[in-house]
């Protein structure tokens, strides 16, 4: 997120963990613009207030409207707005609600809910609705861990991972049964998700995914419960992006880790998986969806007994690395509903990474020699880098 954009609306955002407003900011560790982060309990992850501070005026005007047309009867129009559209006692002089407070309105069918406004006023169940639905069904399945993975994979792709998010409606319902299953069968889903074009403040598809399961993981309230799910866990999930995500959730990495589990117990699984990464082949490799995260944290935080991380040299390596390091400016003015969309590369990263800028250049042109499939713009994108093209502050590419 830019700088300008996160002042311009702020005061239209909470914390998605505890619903706290005023969210300070903290800038990308590749300094790729910056990210929120709460002041009461260090989330990382904002969501709009239901009802920002910014509301535009004339929404305030209709629900004033409303009560000024109701004349004797206002009170019963109160109580209305109280009982059935809770959201909008901010502009009678009630409270903001923050953004966890509508997937409990989604649970419970209460039309305080879009989707379920929308279904009662058009008869017709929009996309949000049908996604909750397939969740619904998820839920019923969540300690049984075939089951759940049938029923996920038998969603459409393009919906799936909205059905996941759906799951947080349940949060409060999460029992020790569901931890394990649950948790390997959204990470092992993980690296299936389809990318998708997101709006200004939608979460990346990794961190859809881990919201879930780290609010699994939480619900098991003690640290020796969680250390013994993870070790349940780990062995049977597929990915090292997926463990790196697990790993990262429960552990102390500073501004991700929320200290699920002892000190000893998260640097013993983060080594495990530093061995893990040396020790994989190219083609298990190459089909990470976070090669590039994955070797920085093998790169940085390697204990000094352990052997030096060693890149290969192969095009579908260099490939893969490229992809996860490639990310996404997004822009958008105060008032207008367009987003800008502007590819960044993680360039001074990658140059820690290989060591240098010129040995960067050369497993480029390695890989352009082999002309791969979809990947003109990638590169493209590289090459203004290695030209000398940097992205500025404030201005446009």
């Amino acid at each position: 997120m830019h700088e300008a954009d996160f002042n311009a609306q702020r005061n239209e955002l909470a914390c998605r963990e505890c619903g706290a407003v005023g969210l300070a900011i903290e800038r990308n560790p590749n300094n790729n613009g910056v990210r929120p982060q709460c002041p009461s309990c260090g989330s990382k992850s904002s969501g709009r207030i239901v009802g920002g501070q910014d509301d535009p005026p004339q929404l305030k005007a209709q629900i004033q409207g409303l009560l000024a047309a109701a004349g004797e009867r206002v009170d019963v129009v109160r109580a209305m707005i109280d009982r059935l559209f809770p959201a909008g006692k901010r502009h009678i002089g009630g409270r903001h609600f923050g953004p966890d407070r509508t997937g409990r309105w989604l649970r419970d069918r209460r039309i305080a809910h879009e989707h379920l406004l929308r279904l009662y006023l058009e008869r017709l169940a929009g996309e949000g609705l049908q996604a909750f639905t397939d969740a619904e069904r998820a839920w019923v399945h969540m300690a049984d861990r075939d089951a759940l993975e049938a029923h996920l994979r038998s969603v459409n792709p393009n919906r799936l991972q909205d059905v996941i998010s759906s799951l947080e409606a349940y949060e409060d319902q999460f029992a020790p049964e569901h931890v394990v299953p649950g948790t390997i069968v959204l990470l092992n889903l993980l690296p299936d998700l389809p990318e998708r074009r997101r709006g200004m403040f939608e979460l990346e598809t990794r961190l859809v995914v881990s919201r879930v399961t780290y609010r699994l993981l939480r619900s098991l309230k003690s640290a020796p419960a969680v250390e013994a799910a993870v070790r349940q866990i780990l062995p049977e999930v597929k990915s090292l992006s997926a463990k790196l995500e697990l790993i990262t959730d429960v552990g102390y990495r500073e501004g991700a880790g929320a200290k699920l589990v002892s000190a000893a117990a998260a640097a013993e699984f983060e080594r495990a998986l530093r061995d893990e990464v040396r020790a994989a082949s190219v083609d298990d490799l190459s089909k990470e969806p976070d090669l590039f995260r994955l070797f920085l944290v093998v790169q940085r935080e390697a204990d000094p007994s352990e052997p030096p991380l060693a890149i290969g040299d192969a095009p579908k390596l260099t490939l893969a690395v490229l992809q996860a390091a490639r990310s996404e400016v997004r822009r958008q003015s105060a008032g207008s509903r367009a987003v800008r969309r502007l590819p960044r590369l993680a360039w001074d990263v990658l140059i820690e990474l290989y060591g240098d800028e010129s040995t960067i250049k050369q497993r480029i042109e390695s890989l352009k020699a082999t002309a791969p499939q979809g990947a003109d713009e990638l590169l493209a994108l590289a090459d203004k880098y290695i030209g000398g093209w940097r992205p500025t502050e404030f201005g446009d590419d």
